[in-house]
């Protein structure tokens, strides 16, 4: 027997999805009905405001390359590699992360932090702009995820092991993702200091705007862990999972992802102060089990 509070969520989401049906099983979960599922309403309504305040920002900058205050992140019109995480919750409250698209074999694997723990009933939806009646890159549904064994919640020690990828399912059109947005490489972090840019998406309630955030910093080791430290304002609730990017291409619009914002404390002690997971041959090899699986 269902437990009370899924009885009830799949009572709710009944009444809630279109009259083809409530909230579809695994297998059923595509990106049609992702799409189905996510208006652009339940998308600005699934967004919980945070206790968490995003610092003044600059004017919106065209690019990740735009200058901007130093050691404070601008808004600017997004990556598309880079987007949005919807999950349907207990609270029927969509509470997000940042993902990005990595180079694959089979062009559908994108990349965020475990403990977004991105599950079945998620959509990616890539550059998102909020309240737009079509999303530039379509919306996605996430399939299979895969962590490392030794990543747990409440764990500091796991917190090294705070990097998951999932794959996701060919659009309507049987397309692959990468097709589609283009994606960046995966490499072993290549040091503790290194100038990376960084971008994600902060919750509505941490920024009024809904949009996309980017800062281009150095980063440090985080004291003696294994993990890297990054300072930059404005990476609110809603930003872990956000890549690191090393020699960004402003052409192509694409980089290499060495890090994400994510590790101890789920990816920071505030606002300012960001982390990552050092990628090293654990990362590589959780993301060769991804492509092989």
């Amino acid at each position: 027997m269902l437990p009370l509070t899924s009885t009830l969520l799949l009572t709710l989401l009944a009444v809630l999805w279109p009259v083809h049906g409530g909230l579809p099983s695994a297998p059923d979960w595509t990106a049609q009905a992702a799409a189905r599922f996510w208006t652009p309403e339940r998308m600005a309504g699934s967004m919980p405001a945070s206790g968490r305040r995003l610092p003044p920002v600059a004017q919106a900058a065209a690019g990740p390359t735009a200058p901007g205050p130093p050691g404070s992140a601008v808004r600017f019109a997004g990556l598309p590699t880079v987007g949005v995480l919807f999950s349907v919750g207990d609270d029927l409250a969509g509470h997000y992360c940042t993902a990005s698209v990595v180079h694959s074999p089979g062009r559908d694997l994108i990349l965020t932090a475990a403990h977004c723990e991105p599950g079945s009933d998620i959509g990616f939806v890539p550059q998102y702009r909020a309240g737009a009646d079509r999303q530039p890159y379509g919306i996605w549904a996430v399939d299979q995820v895969f962590t490392d064994p030794r990543w747990a919640p409440d764990d500091d020690a796991a917190s090294d092991y705070d990097v998951a990828f999932a794959r996701v399912r060919p659009d309507p059109h049987g397309r692959r993702i990468e097709d589609a947005t283009g994606a960046n490489r995966l490499a072993r972090t290549p040091g503790y200091r290194d100038r990376v840019t960084v971008v994600g998406y902060p919750r509505l309630g941490s920024d009024p705007a809904d949009r996309a955030i980017t800062c281009t910093a150095t980063t440090e080791r985080l004291g003696a862990r294994r993990q890297l430290r990054l300072v930059c304002d404005g990476f609110a609730a809603g930003t872990s999972g956000s890549p690191w990017l090393l020699a960004f291409d402003a052409r192509t619009r694409t980089g290499t992802v060495v890090g994400l914002i994510g590790g101890l404390d789920g990816g920071g002690p505030d606002d300012r102060v960001s982390y990552s997971p050092f990628f090293s041959d654990a990362v590589l090899a959780l993301y060769h089990s991804a492509t092989r699986a």
